[in-house]
């Protein structure tokens, strides 16, 4: 069954009760089938039993915490898209939230409005909507190094080893091979990738790069295929040039 049959699943985890009612409420009213939960232990038995499009996941939750939740289902390699919620301002919630493999994130309070727009933006990566679109010169397969990404079917392969990627790792993924060699802004990669404009003195770019180049790069600190242009933004380079 394929999401156009049936609706997307939304896992809304909040210790909340009143934002979890109301979010029910607003998305039930645009489509979604919704769950809720106040805590990871909730999460889990949702999670065994329901196939899950999306968490929304809040930051801060009695026991364990979200950056935790988040972590734990990365390495369990558990690619549902999450969007992290948190009521914290600083950057570094924003980036950590990231760098253990959120999707996006959304400040409290928020308009739901703005979530719905942020959660229909994640789901458009994802595999089973995404449209069938040539990579670079026309090819549906990208080989570069060791790598063969297959960007119709969602893949990412080092040798025979497959290899997970979040939505988000893939929109960014994709946005470079569709553009080979060519220089991208920041502004320009945030467009491509997330499809907004990135908001002032937002690094959360600039992490997301940082994740897939742990995952492509032998060296990340002295990157072969996502190379920074000073002054500019990055470019990716297939044959390491």
């Amino acid at each position: 069954m394929t999401r156009d049959d049936r609706k997307e699943k939304i896992l809304v985890v909040d210790d909340d009760q009143r934002l979890r009612d109301l979010l029910r409420r607003y998305l039930s009213q645009e489509g979604f089938e919704v769950f809720l939960a106040e805590d990871g232990k909730t999460l889990t038995r949702i999670m065994m039993r329901e196939a899950i499009d999306l968490l929304v996941l809040d930051l801060m939750l009695p026991g364990e915490d979200g950056l935790s939740i988040c972590r734990r289902l990365r390495l369990d390699k558990n690619t549902t898209p999450i969007i992290m919620l948190t009521a914290k301002r600083e950057d570094v919630d924003r980036i950590v939230g990231l760098e253990v493999g959120a999707d996006d994130y959304l400040g409290k309070p928020f308009n739901p409005r703005e979530l719905l727009a942020r959660i229909n933006a994640v789901l458009r990566r994802s595999p089973s909507v995404d449209t069938l679109r040539p990579v670079g010169d026309g090819q549906e397969v990208l080989n570069f190094g060791p790598f063969s990404f297959d960007m119709v079917r969602r893949s990412l392969y080092r040798g025979e080893e497959q290899i997970n990627l979040t939505s988000g790792e893939f929109s960014m993924l994709k946005a470079f091979a569709s553009n080979l060699r060519q220089p991208l802004s920041r502004e320009k990669l945030a467009l491509l990738a997330r499809g907004r404009a990135l908001e002032p003195y937002d690094r959360s770019l600039d992490v997301q790069v940082s994740r897939l180049r742990k995952l492509l790069e032998l060296e990340p600190t002295t990157p072969r295929y996502i190379q920074t242009v000073w002054g500019v933004g990055y470019v990716f380079v297939p044959d390491g040039d």
